[in-house]
């Protein structure tokens, strides 16, 4: 990390203890190129502390929110008290996170053979665009390439990105299908039935939400929805359809919604 990078007031920071002593705690903070912060006697535990060793030790992992920063003194002032135990999971876990999308950046480098020098601006660029490395392999992992189409970057690191997302993350989503059959039999039906298509898959979705539309055999087409829940995705495969049907009925042909793919009778 840039050397020049430090914690903001409130924030709350992965620390290793490095030494104890009667009146505190000096920690270095993981996140932060191994920058150094203290915890005081006060700031262990709320009441009266006797011993500070009762309570943290040297090697000791801790989660602490950030009292003051003062770059100048390259001191950073800590708290241990004020971080509760939702806040020290939550925290761990984006720490944990964190450390798995570094690895993957690695795989990306080795992957398409780009420096370190590259790999650093990529990662700041990152960093930027999606807050943590690991947002930018989740968003890769949901919407493919298209997470990156604000973000300018190579190709082959993108295509490299997605694939290592998609390899790792596995998300919460669930997939579900229905059918339209569409009729034209007018002499440029086929275009129209394409257009009637088009609609279906174009319709207005929440981001990370999927519509994959293919053809199983005339005249019937699968409508495929990808979405983080259930009720999510049957109001999306709705909307499709309503879509599809809509658009061909609208330019003289004929559409008919099957959520299961019952036999179509002659």
């Amino acid at each position: 990390m840039d050397e020049n990078i430090w914690p903001e007031s409130g924030d709350f920071v992965v620390c290793a203890v490095k030494s104890v002593t009667d009146f505190g705690a000096y920690t270095t903070l993981e996140e932060f190129d191994g920058k150094e912060g203290f915890i005081h006697i006060s700031e262990i535990k709320a009441g009266w502390v006797k011993y500070v060793r009762d309570h943290v030790r040297e090697g000791q992992k801790v989660v602490c929110k950030v009292l003051n920063v003062d770059p100048s003194r390259r001191h950073i002032d800590l708290s241990l008290k004020d971080v509760n135990e939702h806040q020290k999971r939550a925290k761990i876990q984006d720490w944990k996170n964190e450390q798995k999308a570094f690895k993957w950046l690695q795989f990306v480098s080795e992957e398409t053979g780009t420096d370190e020098e590259e790999m650093d601006k990529l990662k700041l660029k990152l960093l930027e665009s999606f807050g943590s490395l690991y947002s930018a392999f989740e968003e890769a992992a949901i919407n493919a390439e298209d997470a990156f189409n604000e973000v300018k970057m190579k190709k082959k690191l993108v295509s490299s990105i997605v694939s290592v997302a998609q390899s790792n993350i596995k998300l919460p989503f669930v997939d579900i299908a229905g059918f339209i059959d569409l009729n034209c039999y007018l002499p440029d039906g086929i275009e129209i039935i394409k257009e009637a298509l088009n609609a279906g898959n174009d319709v207005d979705k929440e981001e990370g939400i999927r519509v994959e539309i293919s053809y199983t055999g005339a005249p019937r087409y699968r409508i495929k929805v990808i979405a983080p829940d259930y009720k999510k995705a049957e109001a999306v495969l709705k909307k499709s359809a309503t879509a599809a049907i809509s658009t061909i009925e609208k330019l003289g042909g004929k559409g008919e919604f099957h959520r299961h793919n019952d036999t179509v009778k002659a």
